[in-house]
This record gives structure tokens, sequence and C-alpha cells, in this order.
């Protein structure tokens, strides 16, 4: 998995949080902790970042 551009890492923030992304592996990882006490976790999608809460799942954007 390539790395994001540095430019359009300093321009996403944690939809949750707010707080700045970081590169870890093939996902990114909230800088701040969550609700629960832990760093949010986000996938990457073919590179593209996926920046929906743990709970919505494919089936639930389904229509």
């Amino acid at each position: 998995m390539a790395n994001l551009p540095t430019r359009l890492l300093e321009l996403l923030r944690c939809p949750v949080t707010g707080s700045a992304l970081t590169q870890e592996g093939a996902g990114l990882v909230s800088s701040e902790p969550g609700p629960g006490g832990a760093p949010l976790r986000y996938v990457l999608d073919e590179g593209i970042p996926v920046l929906l809460p743990a709970h919505l799942s494919a089936d639930t954007l389904r229509t």
C-alpha cells in the first residue's frame, strides 16, 4: 500500500474528534482518542480514505 501524499494528510481530520489523522499501514488513525478512549481507525479503499464511523457498514449504506 502506497502512502497518502503528505499534503492530503495535512488536510484530513477525524470526523468524530476533529484531530489530525496519521497513516498506519493500510489505514488512518486519529491522533486523539475517540469516545471509547482509544484512537479511531479508518480504512483506505483503493487509496481513498473512508471516513465513516465504524458502526456504518457497507450493508447499511446500500439502497
